[in-house]
């Protein structure tokens, strides 16, 4: 133990009785002051000589109190924990250094929707700067004569499928009842008039009966004999049902409307302009009210969620890119943030005039309040290609660059030793270089092999202590 921790504890051990008795003291003094009668309330003065032996009494305690918890204790006025922070290590790699060239954001698809049929704009739902999803609807055309063809098909096709319910259930019993009466109807008159023809042949060989009435006996007998295979052939007809292809027929006539109301539907539906994708609305090209015939232009859309920088390159340093290389990108209006794309594809073809080829580079956008895109199209963009000569430099990870202000930096730990994990951050200004898959090549007064903070960065102040821990995740490119 330490002299003043044990000075500390005789002084308590000393005081203990003395603090009980000015307690009490002070305790009895308050509850024999002079209550002032002169109010309605009365209440209780305590003079002020009390106070002072009060206070000093409870301060004397609390000291005491400190004093016993020993050296060890602390109460927030001591030294606090140090903050703690993750940090990678500095690596030196050969990379092509960079070559910085200007180049424009472009939206990733554009399209011109036109009308694909001719009609009359009944509505414009979309206006120029607004977001659309795909398949949301952009302009309506005049659909009501389509409407009324719609549902004259639909009664079509109802009656179509009512016809052909009613070959498939096949004849009623009421419709073979009928039938069979009309072949026995049939076949009784045929045997009436097979009867009278014998009697008047019988009678015309006496010579009773004229040759005219034989005749016509005959053609009533044969007429009969006719109308009664008739009869039993409707009988029949009837017994068996509608015959499989008169069913098949029925169901060709109820598919061919079906495909009719397919085609007026269609018709309708190409009176509806939609969005083929995501995206803003760039321009519109017709009002409501306006008349427009097929292929007309009504409204362009572009895509923003994803943009492409087109940046033009010499055949020297587009020679010695590759489709995916990193590309480090920078815009005026966005000094604050690291944007880091790709090389997506590079134009086999120079420029007649510039000699140039164009480079496409593409980035994922970010979206502020209101789905308003960071980067919109038109916007000039620094790129910094890795297209420049080989050199070996310094690359952190992107985590550890700290943008403020347009300012860049880095916050370096100096270790108190060679083991230990604690240690004072140094703030370096640095210049960025290109970019190489999560690193990024810095210029300043830094080397391989530092530490540099990664988490933990953005609220450091240069001089300040920190615990530290090495970030087991980020492993160097190659490596």
């Amino acid at each position: 133990m330490t002299a003043p921790f044990l000075a500390a504890c005789s002084l308590a051990a000393r005081a203990k009785y003395w603090l009980v008795a000015e307690f009490v003291d002070s305790a009895s003094r308050i509850a024999t002051a002079p209550v002032e009668k002169q109010r309605p309330n009365p209440t209780y003065t305590i003079p002020p000589c009390l106070w002072v032996r009060t206070v000093r009494t409870t301060l004397l305690f609390v000291g005491t109190l400190l004093c016993l918890q020993g050296p060890s204790a602390n109460y927030g006025f001591g030294q606090t924990s140090l903050p703690p922070v993750v940090v990678d290590e500095i690596i030196a790699l050969e990379v092509n250094q960079g070559y910085r060239i200007v180049g424009a954001v472009e939206p990733l698809r554009t399209s011109t929707i036109g009308a694909a049929i001719g009609g009359r704009v009944e509505d414009f739902m979309v206006e120029m700067g607004q977001r659309v999803e795909s398949g949301e609807a952009l302009v309506q055309l005049r659909t009501q004569t389509l409407l009324i063809e719609l549902d004259a098909a639909n009664a079509q096709l109802e009656l179509y499928l009512q016809e052909l319910a009613e070959l498939e259930n096949g004849s009623r019993p009421e419709d073979i009842q009928e039938a069979e009466a009309i072949a026995a109807g049939a076949k009784a008159a045929m045997e009436n008039a097979g009867k009278q023809l014998e009697r008047l042949v019988a009678l015309s060989s006496s010579r009773a009966a004229t040759e005219v009435d034989l005749e016509n006996a005959r053609e009533r007998a044969q007429t009969t004999r006719f109308a009664f295979t008739a009869a039993e052939a409707a009988l029949q007809r009837i017994r068996e049902g509608p015959r499989v292809e008169q069913i098949a027929q029925r169901r060709a006539q109820v598919d061919l409307q079906k495909q009719q109301i397919r085609l007026i539907e269609d018709r309708i539906e190409k009176h509806t302009i939609r969005s083929p994708f995501d995206g803003y609305v760039s321009a519109k090209y017709s009002e409501v009210g306006a008349w427009i015939n097929g292929g007309d232009p009504l409204v362009q859309i572009i895509e923003l969620d994803r943009v492409e920088i087109r940046a033009p390159a010499t055949a020297e340093y587009a020679s010695r890119l590759a489709l995916g290389d990193s590309v480090r990108v920078e815009f005026p209006e966005l000094p604050d943030k690291l944007l880091v794309g790709a090389v997506d594809r590079i134009v086999p073809i120079a420029d007649s005039r510039a000699r140039t080829y164009p480079v496409f580079i593409r980035l994922n956008n970010e979206f502020r309040a209101g789905n308003v895109p960071q980067l919109l199209a038109g916007m000039l963009a620094r790129v910094e290609l890795a297209a420049g000569a080989e050199r070996k430099l310094p690359l952190v990870p992107k985590d550890a660059l700290v943008l403020s202000q347009g300012q860049r930096s880095i916050f370096v730990v100096e270790p108190d030793g060679a083991n230990s994990r604690v240690g004072t951050v140094r703030e370096i200004s640095v210049d960025l270089g290109v970019a190489m898959d999560n690193l990024i090549q810095v210029n300043g007064d830094v080397r391989a092999g530092q530490l540099v903070v990664v988490v933990g960065n953005e609220r450091l102040a240069s001089g300040e202590r920190v615990s530290f821990v090495l970030d087991p995740n980020n492993q160097p490119a190659g490596g």
